[in-house]
């Protein structure tokens, strides 16, 4: 059997300052619906902030039409795990855990982010699920930047520093089937990016790759059905879900992630390329 050949677009530094552009415009909506969240809010309110604020800042929404997908945001609340379609009727309760997904494209280059946040009070495991993706989310990003600065980084690397984070976490539900990718010019671009897999395999990773990285974890099975809906992925056992994401660039001196405020210093601290534009920086 013939390996397929994947298509992988190298940015360079000028056309990532562009993504960083686009990346800004999803974290502006991602914090205003983070901070709108709280029980009796509808998971249309959120799509509206968000069409709204991607709108204002001269962008598009990513999501809406793109397969006929008909809102802006993916909004996946307890055992939907990610895709479920906003609706007027669903209401958030106390309790609640709510994965919010969001996408924008400025001037032809894509963003695209995600979050877990609690509504009200919720379960205290519900809260350490939330922090353990989240540092799943950020040992993959630090994996790819260490392996394009050392020249030796493999795909796959990022995967194995994902699911290995959250092995340590606890006992958790890795969902297969969906994962990371490539991102730029098109919202999903080659190559998917796993969250789990053995280290040391696939393409290297260089500079000028910008790429998404998502990890789904859940409190029970990581099996998952899709709905009639043809969109809404949901957790097979009823178990909660939770989902992040942040797309990041690789440049020659570390890596930028385009869709937090502060490039991912606070996470990385060196890591974190410096060649980023003043004006880009948050």
């Amino acid at each position: 059997m013939r390996r397929q050949q994947l298509d992988i677009q190298l940015k360079t530094p000028e056309q990532i300052d562009r993504m960083r552009a686009a990346g800004l415009v999803v974290a502006d909506a991602l914090a205003r619906m983070r901070a709108a969240i709280a029980p009796g809010v509808s998971t249309a309110d959120l799509d509206a902030i968000a069409a709204e604020t991607i709108r204002d800042a001269g962008a598009v929404p990513s999501f809406k039409g793109y397969h006929g997908y008909p809102a802006t945001i993916c909004s996946s609340v307890n055992e939907q795990v990610v895709h479920a379609i906003p609706a007027a009727g669903q209401v958030l309760r106390d309790g609640d855990v709510i994965s919010v997904d969001c996408g924008a494209v400025l001037d032809g280059w894509h963003g695209d982010a995600a979050f877990t946040a609690p509504v009200g009070e919720v379960r205290p495991e519900l809260l350490r699920m939330i922090t353990v993706a989240q540092d799943a989310l950020w040992a993959g990003i630090a994996a790819a930047a260490r392996g394009a600065v050392s020249g030796r980084g493999r795909l796959t690397d990022i995967s194995y520093a994902v699911e290995r984070a959250i092995r340590a976490g606890g006992r958790y539900g890795i969902v297969e089937g969906y994962g990371g990718h490539g991102i730029g010019t098109e919202m999903h671009q080659d190559p998917h990016v796993l969250n789990y897999g053995r280290p040391g395999k696939g393409p290297r990773l260089v500079p000028g790759m910008a790429l998404a990285i998502e990890p789904m974890i859940t409190e029970g099975s990581a099996r998952t059905d899709e709905l009639a809906d043809g969109w809404t992925v949901v957790t097979r056992d009823g178990s909660m879900a939770v989902h992040v994401e942040h797309s990041m660039a690789l440049l020659p001196d570390g890596v930028w992630v385009l869709t937090e405020p502060d490039g991912g210093r606070s996470r990385l601290g060196d890591l974190v390329t410096a060649r980023q534009p003043a004006n880009s920086r948050r």
